[in-house]
């Protein structure tokens, strides 16, 4: 979690070779309430004071005497080995902006100084960066699985049962670590039944759910189904997993959360990796708002007229475009209302004839089964799944949550 403490101290370096300018933005920042403030007139001592104190953000002049911005920023980019410049530019000259942008900084600001497009600008790259180092060490736990696991994937080719015994203990304990970032208790919200089922292709996957009470009395809820499967999905779950819980521990609208979060996995994750993703925010008496952000489509049983309602994607896939924006729209859930929400590997699941389970028996079970209750839908899905497979290897992960509104 990023508090406005962790921002207001994190470490600042400004560069500029006049000293007037120095000074005037220290003092812009000391009134913003920075306090860790340092600065430097020398471009040619930036990279070795980045190395010692690793500051959260660079604020750099791009015209400077022997050595200029975009030479600071070659030399950082040896220190930064991620990719990943805290590199704020100062210029006055407009054209110069795409160029500093395209050389690694994360944003600009510009000559004579605003106040207030400087706090907002300072806060913001500070918060991603913070929110960046946050989530390195949220998924360190399970970098350090996956490499031990890497040798393990020979485990059919080992001949001693010992060996395969052992092999098979970590595949298990991966399998335990991912399943720890999934709520180990479904949750108890005001007025609302909760039902949820996952089950990965392999030891670990790339699904995942989750559910968080907001401070704003709301609650949210979350499905996502991260592109691929195994061990490099399992990883990308898990930095998105820890992106939204801090996310939404300080702030509570989605759409902003999800904007950011797609920031940090564009930067973050590899070109062809993705997360489709539905999310819903709701309040006690069943009003809420969701947004779909390129997931299949999921529906909302209407207990008092057995209709189903259909609840789209609008918007794009999580990574794929860093020009993506995501707004929510509203919904209701009255008395006997039953939301679901499902990854695809429920309705791409295959028979012995490569058949697939289909949507149209997905809504066979919801009309069926929903005026009964969302236990009785989680219990026909799970014997309609078995049946129609006979057995076949399952070929994704399978997730699915349900949510009643029983008051």
């Amino acid at each position: 979690m990023v508090s406005s403490a962790d921002i207001l101290n994190a470490r600042i370096l400004v560069v500029d070779d006049k000293e007037a300018n120095v000074s005037l933005l220290e003092g812009m920042l000391r009134i913003a309430g920075y306090v860790s403030i340092e600065s430097t007139t020398d471009p040619t001592e930036v990279c070795e004071l980045h190395r010692k104190k690793r500051y959260a953000l660079i604020l750099l002049d791009l015209q400077m005497p022997g050595m200029d911005g975009f030479q600071v920023m070659e030399g950082l980019k040896e220190i930064e080995k991620d990719g990943y410049l805290p590199v704020l530019v100062i210029t006055a000259q407009p054209d110069q902006k795409l160029r500093a942008l395209q050389a690694g900084a994360k944003d600009f600001v510009s000559k004579p100084f605003d106040l207030a497009e400087l706090r907002a600008r300072v806060h913001n790259i500070l918060e991603v960066r913070l929110l960046h180092l946050e989530t390195k060490k949220y998924s360190k736990v399970l970098e350090e699985t996956v490499r031990e696991l890497e040798a393990s994937r020979e485990v059919i080719r080992l001949k001693s049962l010992e060996e395969r015994k052992r092999s098979e203990q970590e595949l298990a304990l991966a399998q335990k670590t991912q399943e720890s970032l999934l709520p180990r208790f479904l949750p108890q919200f005001e007025n609302f039944r909760i039902h949820a089922f996952n089950t990965p292709t392999r030891y670990v996957g790339g699904d995942f759910y989750d559910f968080l009470q907001l401070s704003s009395g709301e609650w949210m809820g979350v499905l996502a189904d991260v592109s691929g499967k195994g061990m490099s999905a399992a990883l990308l779950s898990s930095m998105v997993l820890g992106a939204l819980n801090m996310e939404f521990r300080s702030r509570t609208q989605s759409h902003e959360v999800l904007n950011r979060v797609n920031l940090l996995l564009y930067e973050k994750s590899l070109p062809f990796q993705f997360v489709t993703l539905f999310l819903f925010v709701l309040n006690p008496d069943g009003i809420g708002r969701f947004i779909s952000a390129g997931h299949n489509t999921a529906y909302l049983f209407r207990s008092a007229s057995g209709k189903i309602e259909e609840m789209t994607s609008d918007a794009f896939m999580l990574g794929l475009f860093d020009f993506a924006s995501y707004q929510s729209r509203t919904f209701h859930l009255c008395k006997g209302d039953i939301l679901v929400v499902y990854s695809d590997g429920l309705t791409d699941a295959q028979n012995q004839q490569e058949e697939m389970f289909g949507e149209e028996r997905l809504l066979q079970i919801i009309r069926q089964e929903a005026p009964s209750g969302g236990q009785a839908i989680e219990r026909r899905f799970l014997k309609a799944i078995e049946e129609f497979t006979q057995g076949m290897p399952q070929t994704d992960d399978i997730t699915f949550v349900l949510v009643e509104k029983c008051q």
